[in-house]
């Protein structure tokens, strides 16, 4: 009606401008009557203001009804895409993200619009998912340990004299460091994908890579150092005998901006995984370079046979490769989640591909300074 109104006033004052400007053309013209030499009569003013203003009324009139059903016809036409906006961001409120507006036609602001909102329903639908599957396997997750702990204590109520105490008291403290590894990790990963909350300052990522290296290997920092089955990795010893490093350095300034210590995490669960899942007498390759305007952290490790579809699968929160998995199963399944959930609060990118013959090519790409 709004629209309808305004095409309707619009052509009325254009109407009433231009048999204004008559109005004011019949001025020049004498008060008296007109007779030609040829004897023609040529009415006065009066009588042309008279007949002048008779038309311009009912010619007002006339655009007054066109604009009105004009503009409604037109104003019909124009909202009907706003309508079909409209029903679909109706349907997502009520909870139905899986309707899409598709709107036909060329290319314009309203199709713009709506293309810009399926894209957003589409964003929505995948991250509501992601988040479904995240509360079902957290759920999971975290019930596991907490059962098998009072698996262990009901058994050891059951029959007290044959318990092995120092054995159950080891067995729930491994399984309670584990929910405690997995608690430590959800937080991690909340944190990282606060991406808005992050305190960014230059960190030298070459710097944190050998500080890692050196630290995962057990100071070892040479261009190729080997782990013994007695050199600790962390808090874990799961990696497998003999897996040497390969660091190759290059000469250069690797400086992005960022939060150091969640850099500093992302790195080092890929190096982390890079030993957990490796093979007796296998190798990690790590390296960092600049490639034009982004640091690139490239860590290359030998182990299991993977195929691209796992890998694509591997950065998702709890999803564990049953080529990648160990007997002893430490593992929290999310190390790659807060790996990619960090990059991107970076403005990086996580990157991820099999290797030939075994084994995993990942790749961190930051934003250089």
């Amino acid at each position: 009606m709004k629209l309808t109104l305004s095409y309707a006033l619009f052509v009325l004052i254009v109407g009433v401008a231009v048999f204004a400007l008559g109005f004011l053309l019949l001025r020049f013209v004498p008060e008296g009557n007109l007779y030609a030499d040829s004897g023609a009569f040529a009415p006065r003013r009066t009588d042309l203001v008279e007949v002048f203003v008779r038309y311009a009324t009912w010619t007002l009139l006339g655009l007054a009804v066109v604009g009105l059903g004009g503009g409604w016809i037109v104003a019909g036409v124009m909202l009907r895409p706003l309508r079909r906006i409209t029903d679909a961001a109706r349907a997502a409120r009520d909870g139905a993200f899986d309707q899409r507006i598709a709107l036909p036609g060329r290319r314009d602001e309203l199709t713009d619009l709506a293309d810009t909102f399926d894209g957003m329903l589409a964003r929505v639908t995948e991250t509501l998912e992601e988040q479904r599957r995240f509360a079902a396997n957290a759920s999971h997750e975290l019930r596991t340990p907490h059962a098998t702990m009072r698996t262990m204590l009901e058994v050891a109520r059951s029959d007290p004299a044959g318990a092995d105490i120092p054995r159950l008291l080891q067995r729930l403290d491994d399984t309670n460091e584990r929910a405690i590894r997995l608690t430590e990790a959800l937080l991690a990963l909340a944190r990282a994908s606060r991406g808005g909350m992050i305190e960014r300052r230059p960190v030298d990522v070459d710097a944190v890579v050998t500080e890692l290296v050196a630290e995962l290997f057990g100071g070892l920092t040479g261009e190729s150092a080997v782990r013994t089955p007695e050199t600790p990795i962390g808090a874990s010893t799961l990696a497998a005998p003999g897996v040497r490093i390969l660091r190759d350095r290059v000469e250069t300034v690797a400086v992005t901006a960022g939060d150091e210590i969640l850099i500093r995490q992302a790195i080092g669960n890929l190096l982390r995984n890079a030993l957990l899942y490796n093979v007796p007498d296998g190798w990690v390759r790590v390296s960092v370079h600049v490639d034009g305007r982004h640091v690139i952290v490239d860590i290359l490790n030998t182990g299991p046979l993977l195929d691209a579809a796992t890998v694509a699968t591997l950065p998702e929160p709890f999803v564990r490769a049953a080529a990648r998995q160990r007997g002893r199963g430490d593992g929290t399944g999310l190390g790659l989640a807060i790996v990619a959930s960090i990059v991107r609060a970076h403005a990086g990118r996580l990157e991820l591909w099999p290797r030939d013959g075994g084994g995993l090519h990942a790749r961190l790409r930051l934003p250089r300074t």
